[in-house]
């Protein structure tokens, strides 16, 4: 297993729905500063490390999430049963007879749980099979005896209490990784990796050089903010998104072109497909019709930067993910390319 693999499964052992990223913030943070560096956490409970370079007049920023999708109790019914609320976008189907858990606020307990449709029982239900899958009929059938509301609230579980998935994290001996959230913790593995290679080859980068863990990802503001002053170039590692009319691959990197905000910088997009070629990185270009970054954020909110964004090819997005070694390898390779190389017309 290669080192960043198993950051990857380090890092989807740890809840991180949006909006509850503390625990896995406090991971990075502690495993980044084991390393040697200084890690300054945002207001917004981002982590941003840096590594001054040869030239500090020019900054680069690297970003990959942390956050991921998941869901909060929205309602307990009356039989003892949650009713969610999604976070992140994502359909139910993706999440039904998924294992999940509950952090109860009130006590800092974790209870367990299934997602399911309300009407699951064919033995019972007559539209088992065709019931929409929605708010409605989609609840949490927990691992306690419970039988009414009452009984549920007894556990301390109320509303806004978060519930994360089960990641089920598995590499197969043929290379494939099979996980929820490889969106985005395989990129975020892959900067950790650098980081660690960095600190230990003591590497100087030719620009000062900021490394951003964002934690608002999936409700697209995460890394919007809080950008150094120097920054000129934006890199947002996320991933490639895969399906019908996409060049997008489980084996190669992929360089987006274009996603729901629109075209990414042209300048460096044709950096990177030049430091691809360079050095023989098999890669994709691609368009992700329904698809938002870190990067595509920052230029909403008035960021003055040139934008990028690479990522592993990624199948069955925002469901039980997959991707491949090979793909992982190809955007770690193609992200230490980019941070050694100059910018552009230097």
């Amino acid at each position: 297993m290669t080192p960043t693999v198993d950051y990857i499964k380090r890092l989807t052992a740890i809840p991180s729905p949006t909006g509850y990223t503390t625990e896995i913030m406090d991971y990075v943070q502690a495993e980044v500063e084991k390393m040697g560096y200084t890690a300054k956490r945002t207001p917004k409970d981002g982590l941003m490390v840096t590594i001054t370079g040869e030239n500090d007049e020019k900054h680069r920023l690297l970003t990959a999430h942390l956050d991921t999708l998941g869901a909060m109790v929205r309602a307990i019914k009356p039989d003892g049963r949650l009713k969610m609320d999604l976070i992140g976008g994502f359909v139910y189907n993706a999440i039904e007879g998924e294992n999940c858990t509950i952090h109860v606020s009130k006590n800092g307990k974790d209870i367990s749980g299934t997602i399911l449709m309300h009407q699951t029982s064919v033995h019972v239900y007559k539209d088992a099979g065709s019931a929409e899958r929605n708010q409605a009929n989609m609840e949490v059938r927990l691992d306690e005896k419970v039988t009414n509301e009452a009984e549920t609230r007894a556990l301390g579980i109320e509303v806004g209490d978060f519930i994360s998935f089960d990641p089920r994290t598995i590499v197969t001996e043929s290379g494939f990784i099979k996980s929820r959230h490889l969106d985005d913790k395989i990129s975020a593995a892959i900067l950790l990796n650098l980081l660690k290679t960095y600190q230990k080859e003591q590497v100087t980068l030719p620009y000062t050089t900021h490394f951003y863990f964002s934690s608002f990802e999936e409700l697209g503001h995460g890394a919007n903010s809080s950008i150094p002053e120097k920054t000129v170039e934006y890199l947002a590692v996320d991933m490639g998104a895969m399906g019908d009319d996409q060049q997008t691959d489980e084996y190669t990197v992929s360089i987006c072109v274009k996603d729901a905000s629109g075209p990414y910088h042209y300048g460096l997009r044709q950096q990177m497909v030049a430091l691809a070629e360079d050095k023989k990185i098999p890669y994709k270009l691609d368009i992700y019709p329904f698809y938002g970054s870190d990067a595509s954020a920052a230029m909403r909110a008035g960021a003055e930067v040139r934008h990028a964004l690479i990522g592993a090819g990624v199948e069955s997005s925002h469901s039980y993910e997959r991707s491949h070694i090979d793909s992982v390898e190809a955007t770690e390779r193609l992200v230490d390319a980019y941070v050694k190389s100059k910018m552009i017309g230097e």
